[in-house]
């Protein structure tokens, strides 16, 4: 059995980055033959086998013919007379098409480690353009590496824009739209897989409602960056310096949608942007099939994210209205993941990198005083019932809301 390692666990050893996982190339192997050699079967439309002592994946060297439009629209060929290099050229970018055989040695017949040396994202053939996934693909690529200073080669920017113009990107399914978005929202840089979209013009097919924020002006006394798409990418990138959940990352990124409804007559102001991107939000989060951890807190950023701006100059009741809302009363661990894509949101503008956000420290602090309200008189008191319970809790949670303003005030 010939075997290589192939894809990005070669190329992360040339960069030097670390390998999350191997994946290896069989040639000259059959199903059976694999099989007879104790490996099991996984891929369900093409061959793959786990190995049976590391349980690492090998795949079968094949080849693949475009048949319909879509990331499913392949017919995939398998068998021993397939070669490395016939597999090599199915692959997406020059970088993930380098083998490293059992000596060590590379087989790189497409110029993956000059472009590695460059740092640039090049397309293997013009196959690439089959698959539109590969364009979610390369922008989450360029997540993982913009901070290398990898570019987008302008003949594979073009050829993807190519794709958007050719309709494929409609034919993407949810699943795979979120699973792209998720793992980029991991890397060190999310905010280079919307500007790599972007580049290629799929950011408007794939993303509109962000799309749409870019060109929209905002007050330059509040934001110097003024473009409202381009602070919403500082923010996103304000938002990974905070927080390595990808949950807050996506409320950053996602926090201003409504301003690109604001009658244009009344640009720069956005009033009640927060209210009237709820409904682009929700549809985003359907549509992308986006899980429930993920659209609340997006929801709740949305919302709220000008209150706690404004922490230090609510009222007591407002304070412990919008902290009940955030559900922080109930699940209270969830209030620092809104504070964050907040502070996120604050110093997403040019200038504000660096600057301090006391509100943030001051909503985690009333919310910890506050629940330590003694409630159980409240419950004890046979002669309330129903939402009155409910209000006589709210009323106490006020009072301990007023008196921790009152003492945090007079100490700063």
């Amino acid at each position: 059995m010939i075997t290589y390692l192939v894809g990005g666990a070669v190329r992360d050893q040339l960069l030097n980055f670390p390998v999350r996982e191997r994946d290896w190339v069989v040639v000259g192997e059959t199903p059976e033959s694999m099989e007879a050699l104790g490996f099991k079967t996984v891929g369900k439309d093409f061959p793959v086998f786990l190995h049976p002592q590391t349980h690492e994946e090998y795949a079968l060297a094949r080849t693949e013919r475009k048949t319909a439009p879509g990331y499913k629209g392949f017919v995939m060929h398998a068998d021993a007379e397939v070669t490395l290099e016939q597999d090599l050229l199915r692959r997406d970018l020059t970088i993930n098409a380098i083998a490293q055989d059992e000596k060590g040695q590379l087989i790189d017949p497409f110029g993956g480690q000059q472009d590695l040396e460059q740092r640039v994202f090049r397309h293997v053939s013009p196959a690439f353009n089959e698959d539109p996934v590969r364009i979610l693909r390369v922008a989450r690529f360029a997540a993982r590496y913009a901070h290398l200073g990898f570019t987008l080669a302008p003949e594979t920017r073009d050829l993807m824009e190519s794709m958007v113009t050719a309709g494929e990107t409609e034919h993407l399914v949810a699943e795979r739209v979120w699973a792209e978005l998720l793992k980029a929202l991991k890397e060190q840089s999310p905010q280079a897989f919307f500007y790599t979209l972007r580049q290629c013009k799929a950011l408007t097919s794939i993303f509109p409602e962000i799309d749409h924020l870019f060109g929209v002006p905002q007050p330059a006394q509040y934001h110097p960056e003024i473009d409202t798409g381009i602070h919403c990418m500082m923010v996103l990138e304000q938002a990974c310096k905070l927080s390595a959940k990808p949950e807050v990352r996506l409320a950053a990124v996602l926090h201003d949608l409504g301003k690109a409804l604001s009658p244009p007559e009344n640009w720069p102001s956005h009033h009640g942007h927060e209210e009237t991107g709820l409904p682009l939000l929700d549809a985003l989060c359907k549509r992308l099939r986006i899980p429930k951890t993920f659209s609340t807190l997006c929801h709740h950023v949305m919302r709220y994210h000008t209150h706690c701006h404004r922490a230090l100059e609510l009222n007591p009741s407002t304070l412990v209205d919008v902290l009940n809302a955030l559900g922080t009363f109930k699940h209270p661990e969830q209030l620092q993941d809104f504070v964050h894509a907040c502070e996120a949101d604050m110093r997403g503008r040019t200038g504000f990198e660096n600057r301090d956000y006391p509100q943030g420290a001051f909503f985690l602090d009333v919310a910890k005083h506050i629940a330590k309200t003694d409630t159980r008189t409240v419950l004890k008191n046979k002669k309330l019932s129903g939402k009155q319970i409910g209000e006589a809790i709210r009323i106490c949670r006020i009072d301990a809301a007023r008196m921790f303003k009152s003492k945090y005030t007079t100490l700063t």
